[in-house]
C-alpha cells in the first residue's frame, strides 16, 4: 500500500478547522483501486433538511418490531426478561451509532460505515460489510412490505386481495425512491410525526389502563410481575427452571435487535443531507433519550398490562390482533383505538420498507464508486440521485409477491432467515472500524475532540458494541441446539460463512492489506466544515423557537 506525505498550506488550515493541528504529517492515497477520488463521492446533492434529519433520527426506527414484536417477546422472556433484553441491545445499539456518528461527523461522505471501513480497516472489508448491508436491507424491503400488506388484514381478511394489496405498497415506495431524496425525506417526515404520535399514545393509555382508568376500572399496577411472574422459561431446559428462564432472555435478544435495526439511517443519508456534521451530531445526541422513552417505558408498560402466558400472544395474525397495546385495549373495553393502531402501524411498516429501500440504493452507490461493485449503480442523474442503484435495489421489492403463494413463501422465508445477522455484522463494522479509526487519529496526531461530535467514553462504547454483538451473532439461533436440524441450523449461521467468504474473496483478488495507524487516509475526498455546513440561524418567533427544539 503506497502512501504519500502531503501537508500544503491549505490542508494544514482545514485540518485545524476540521480535526485539530496536525504534527507531522497527513496521509493521502493517490492509488486508484481504493477510489477515494472527492469527485466520485460528491456526486449525490445534499437536499435533506434538518427537520427531515431530526424527525427521522428521532422515530426512523419505530416500527413493527416494536409495535407488534414485543408481543413475542414478553411471551419469550416476561416482563423482566424482555426489560434486560432490550436494555442489552439498547445499549449495544447506541454504543454503535456513537462511533458512526463520529466518523461520519469527520467524513459526511457516500458510503457510510463500508467506506469507513475499507478506507481505514481493510478495502476488502469494506467489501464484505458493504455487500452484507446491501443484501440484508434489500431483502428486509419486501418483509416490510408484506408486513404492511397482512396488517390490512384487520380490515381486508379475504386473501385473494392480497397480491393487489401488495403490488400498490411496492409502487408507492418505489416511487416515493424514484422521485428523490427530497420525496424520502418529506414522507419520513411525516411517518415520523405519525409514529411518535401513536408511541406516544400507546404509552399514555398503556399507563392509564394499568391504573384502572379504562371503562372497566380495573387497576392492574405490578400484577402481573407476581403473576405468572416477571421471567418466563425458554422452555428448553424445564428441569432446570433457573437456566431456562435465562435461556428465554437470550431467545428475545434477535427480536430486540429487529427493533432498534435502522438507527444508522441519518449517517447513511449524510452526504444527502444540509449542514451534515451539525445534524448529525443532534441526532446522535438524542438517541440515548430516544431509547430510554420509547423502547425502555414503551417494554415497561407492555408488561404492566398483559401476562406472559396470555394466550392471545401466541397469535401470529400479522395485524394489530397480536399487540400487546390492542389486546389490553380490547379487554380494557375501548372500541375504536385498536382500528387507530392498526391504521398507525401499517405507516410505520410502511415507512420502514422505504427506509430499507434508501439504504440498500446508498450502500450500492457507495461501493460502486469505491470500484467494489459494476460501475454503472454509480450513475447519478443531474438531480444527485443514483437512479440505476435505486431501480435495481426497488427490484427486491417485487419478492414480496411470493407470499402470495403457500409454495414460494416458504422459499421467501427462507431468505428473510439468512439475513436475521446481516444488521449484526453492520453494527460490529462499525465500533471495529471506530477502534482502528481511534487509533489512527491518535498515531496522526489528530484532535478527534474538535470534530463537530464526540463522545467522552470513546473508545470503551466501541469495545462494549463490539463484544456484545460478537455474542449475539453467536447465540443466535441457539435454540437448534436443543432440537438440531439442518435448515434451521443453516438459516441461523450460514450468514457467517458468506461473510467471511466476501471478505477473502477480495481480500485474494485485490491482495488488500489491512492499514495500519500511520497509513490511513483522513483527508482525501473529505469535505471542510466551510464546504458543508451552513450558519445557523437562531429562531426569533416562538414557532422558530418550539420547531428548534423538536428539530
Amino acid at each position: 500500500m503506497s502512501h504519500i506525505k502531503d501537508y500544503d498550506e491549505k490542508t494544514d488550515q482545514n485540518s485545524s478547522l476540521e480535526k485539530g493541528v496536525v504534527h507531522d504529517y497527513v496521509v493521502q492515497h493517490p492509488d486508484p483501486q481504493y477510489h477515494f477520488d472527492a469527485a466520485d463521492l460528491d456526486r449525490v446533492q445534499r437536499k435533506l433538511k434538518q427537520r427531515h434529519v431530526q424527525m427521522i433520527a428521532i422515530a426512523g426506527t419505530l416500527g413493527t418490531g416494536l409495535f407488534l414484536g414485543l408481543g413475542s417477546s414478553l411471551q419469550g422472556a416476561g416482563p423482566l426478561g424482555a426489560l434486560i433484553a432490550y436494555g442489552v441491545v439498547g445499549t449495544t445499539a447506541y454504543a454503535s451509532l456513537c462511533s458512526l456518528g463520529e466518523m461520519t461527523s469527520h467524513a459526511p461522505i457516500s458510503g457510510s460505515f463500508p467506506h469507513f471501513a475499507a478506507r481505514w480497516v481493510d478495502p476488502a472489508l469494506g467489501f464484505a460489510v458493504g455487500w452484507n448491508y446491501f443484501y440484508t436491507n434489500a431483502v428486509s424491503v419486501p418483509v416490510e412490505v408484506t408486513a404492511a400488506g397482512l396488517l390490512i388484514t384487520f380490515w381486508d381478511p379475504d386473501i385473494n386481495h392480497q397480491a393487489a394489496y401488495t403490488a400498490a405498497i411496492c409502487i408507492c415506495a418505489v416511487s416515493i425512491n424514484i422521485f428523490g431524496v427530497r420525496w424520502f425525506g418529506e414522507s419520513e417526515f411525516i411517518f415520523s410525526i405519525i409514529k411518535l404520535l401513536l408511541i406516544t399514545v400507546l404509552i399514555i393509555t398503556g399507563l392509564v389502563i394499568d391504573l384502572g382508568g379504562g371503562p372497566n376500572h380495573q387497576r392492574l399496577g405490578f400484577h402481573y410481575w407476581k403473576t405468572p411472574g416477571p421471567l418466563a422459561g425458554a422452555g428448553l431446559e424445564p428441569n432446570h427452571i433457573h437456566l431456562d428462564r435465562f435461556l428465554g432472555i437470550l431467545s428475545v435478544i434477535v427480536q430486540a435487535a429487529f427493533s432498534f435495526q435502522g438507527m444508522e439511517l441519518v449517517a447513511i443519508a449524510a452526504s444527502e443531507t444540509e449542514s451534515p456534521r451539525r445534524n448529525i451530531a443532534k441526532a446522535v445526541r438524542r438517541v440515548f433519550w430516544r431509547i430510554m422513552l420509547f423502547y425502555m417505558l414503551g417494554v415497561l408498560i407492555t408488561g404492566m398490562l398483559v401476562p406472559y402466558d396470555d394466550p392471545n400472544l401466541l397469535q401470529d395474525t400479522g395485524n394489530a390482533a397480536e399487540s400487546p397495546y390492542v389486546i389490553a385495549i380490547t379487554r380494557a373495553g375501548i372500541k375504536v383505538l385498536p382500528h387507530i393502531i392498526n391504521a398507525g402501524i401499517f405507516t410505520s411498516a410502511f415507512s420502514a420498507g422505504n427506509s430499507f429501500l434508501f439504504c440498500a440504493s446508498r450502500v450500492l452507490y457507495g461501493l460502486a464508486v469505491r470500484g467494489q461493485a459494476p460501475r454503472v449503480f454509480a450513475y447519478c442523474t443531474k438531480g444527485g440521485l443514483p437512479i440505476v442503484a435505486v431501480l435495481f435495489s426497488s427490484c427486491f421489492a417485487f419478492l414480496s409477491f411470493m407470499n402470495v403463494s403457500s409454495g414460494a413463501a416458504t422459499v421467501f422465508n427462507w431468505f428473510v432467515n439468512l439475513s436475521t445477522v446481516g444488521g449484526f455484522f453492520g453494527w460490529g463494522a462499525m465500533n471495529l472500524t471506530y477502534i482502528f479509526f481511534y487509533r489512527g487519529f491518535r498515531a496522526q496526531g489528530l484532535d478527534r475532540t474538535k470534530l463537530v461530535y464526540h463522545n467522552r467514553l470513546q473508545p470503551y462504547l466501541a469495545w462494549w458494541g463490539l463484544i456484545w454483538i460478537t455474542f449475539f451473532i453467536l447465540i443466535n439461533g441457539f435454540a437448534v441446539f436443543w432440537d438440531f436440524n439442518a435448515s434451521d441450523f443453516l438459516t441461523s449461521y450460514i450468514n457467517i460463512p458468506i461473510f467471511f467468504a466476501l471478505y477473502f474473496f477480495w481480500k485474494v483478488i485485490k491482495r488488500t492489506k489491512i492499514w495500519k495507524p500511520h497509513e490511513m487516509d483522513f483527508v482525501t475526498g473529505i469535505p471542510t466544515l466551510e464546504e458543508t455546513e451552513v450558519p445557523e440561524e437562531p429562531p426569533r418567533t416562538f414557532g422558530e423557537k418550539v420547531a428548534a427544539i423538536l428539530f
